[in-house]
């Protein structure tokens, strides 16, 4: 999934065949003259490895400065954009701190905001939860979402299966490099044979008649539940509020 994910950016080139990122094809085979992307290209795409390493010395604030003026926005609106983009991550108290004293959850943040600097249509994501805690991993989440709202394209490479079905449209399932199956999130999941199935929206009044019909048709009921991950969020989430609160 990487290997593909740098072919698209161009740092990597096939043995054979292409690809075409934005409409423009790229990476043809690295033994015949390679097509370079365009820099209008670059400049509309934005991209996290799936171990960023930055430049330790340099605080939050700096990188993004950097990183901003390479993808070519103007010096008079980056200092806005690059407040915004620590608030949107959640680092707007870390900004000013050198990037060497970060946590890797903090990194995966700082690496969301530098994907972000250029405002780009296309941004390409490689497992940009891995090693964070399950709280920074639904901000993480959340944020994904929110760029989708705001119109762009999301490329995620992720083997959380539960967060893939949670936030994307369509999948693409890969081994052993080649592509096995892919469609939308229902497609691949919905299963008509399946023993089980789950019903949503039922208001409180109704629950009793459908369990009971259940029950008549031979079925059995099981209580309603929720994973231990929305239980942990649920409780850090409080435990910090009463600590704000307590502040």
């Amino acid at each position: 999934k990487t290997t593909t994910m740098k072919i698209l950016l161009g740092i990597l080139f096939p043995t054979s065949g292409y690809c075409e990122i934005l409409g423009q094809k790229v990476a043809t085979t690295a033994f015949l003259a390679p097509e370079t992307i365009s820099p209008k290209i670059k400049k509309d795409v934005g991209y996290l490895p799936e171990a960023p390493y930055f430049q330790r010395f340099l605080t939050g604030r700096e990188l993004l400065s950097y990183f901003g003026k390479l993808s070519g926005r103007p010096s008079s609106g980056l200092e806005k954009r690059i407040s915004d983009l620590l608030a949107k991550v959640g680092l707007e108290d870390a900004g000013d701190r050198r990037i060497g004293g970060y946590s890797k959850g903090m990194l995966q943040r700082i690496g969301m905001a530098q994907a972000l600097i250029g405002d780009p249509d296309l941004v390409i994501l490689d497992e940009p939860t891995a090693g964070v805690d399950p709280i920074g991993a639904a901000d993480i989440a959340a944020l994904i979402l929110e760029l989708k709202s705001e119109g762009k394209t999301i490329l995620l490479c992720s083997h959380l299966l539960s967060q893939v079905e949670a936030i994307c449209d369509r999948v693409a399932i890969m081994g052993r490099g080649r592509l096995l199956r892919e469609g939308t999130i229902d497609s691949l999941t919905t299963d008509v044979a399946a023993g089980s199935i789950r019903i949503d929206g039922v208001a409180q009044s109704d629950r009793s008649a459908i369990e009971q019909l259940a029950r008549e048709k031979g079925g059995a009921v099981s209580p309603p539940s929720r994973s231990l991950e929305e239980l942990f969020l649920e409780l850090a989430r409080e435990s910090e509020k009463e600590a704000r609160d307590g502040d």
